[in-house]
This record gives C-alpha cells, structure tokens and sequence, in this order.
C-alpha cells in the first residue's frame, strides 16, 4: 500500500471512531447512595435521570433475575415522578404487577417488554412520599407460565438518589 493510500486509511479510520465517539451515548452514574444510585443518561438532544435500586430479596431464591426499581425524569417529553419496574421477565398480562410498602398498596398499570409502570401520576406521586418514609417496599409480578415472583426493595437512600435524580434533570 502507499504512503498516501495508508495516511488515507488511517485518517479516514481516525475520523470514523472521532465521529462515532462524538454522537455516541453517554450513561453516568452520579451518586450511591446506601442501596440506591441515581443515573443519568444522554445521547446529545435527550437526556434521562433516574434513582434505581436492586432487590436486598427476591423469592424464589433459585432463580436469577435482573430486578430493578426507578423513579425517571425526562425532561424533552415533560415526564417527571415516572415510577417502573423490571423483574427481570416478560410479565404475564393476565396478572397484576403491585408494589406494597406497610399498608399502602399500588397497582403497575402498563406492562410491556418486560417493564411495568403506573399510568397515574398522582399515584406515582403517592408510592414516592410511601417511599420516602418506608424503609422496604415488595414488588410482585408473574412470568409469562403464572409463576409469582417477590423482590424487596431497601429504601435506605432512596430520598438522596431521587433528590439528585430530579435536580440532574430540571
């Protein structure tokens, strides 16, 4: 090859990886706070905060599931408060997704690809003060066969992670 087709190649190569670099996403965690983060993802024009936590206990133990909780932000689409879950699976449409911290119980309203949230943002405001004081709250859902799953959730630094969550994104 010559000089000038490889001096070509590698600029061309050079500004192809600055290029894709340059547009490319970008996820940061901000802050742990106890058994809760707050994240905040942006690929330029939209940009994403949220707290999440893992499950402290999920039942049954045998089987292994990526289990979240979150409370997002999204600013370009005016969306704030926005409570959702994962357990990990596609959840059975037939059964109810809830969540139950002491007395107050909430109902995960939309289930699709494998996340449930709640349609109501007044409700979603109620499960955040709920959050806010609880120390644990339970999600239960069902897989796609009936089978129930329970994920307890830790609330020790939730109020911190949702703080700067919500102050990243306003």
């Amino acid at each position: 090859m010559s000089i000038i087709k490889n001096i070509t190649f590698k600029l061309f190569f050079l500004l192809f990886f600055y290029f894709s670099f340059a547009n490319a996403e970008e996820v940061k965690k901000i802050g742990k706070f106890k058994d809760w983060e707050t994240v905040v993802y942006s690929n330029g024009t939209d940009k994403v905060c949220f707290a999440q936590s893992k499950p402290v206990l999920q039942s049954p133990k045998k089987v292994e599931r990526e289990a979240r909780l979150f409370v997002s932000f999204r600013p370009n689409e005016k969306i704030v408060d926005e409570v959702s879950t994962t357990s990990g699976y596609d959840y059975n449409l037939q059964n109810t997704v809830s969540a139950k911290s002491g007395k107050s119980n909430y109902k995960f309203d939309i289930k699709q690809e494998g996340f449930a949230w709640i349609a109501d943002n007044k409700i979603e405001k109620r499960i955040i003060k709920t959050m806010k004081k609880a120390s644990r709250i339970m999600v239960t859902g069902y897989n796609k066969e009936g089978s129930q799953t329970i994920d307890h959730y830790s609330l020790m630094g939730f109020t911190k992670a949702y703080g700067v969550a919500k102050k990243s994104c306003t």
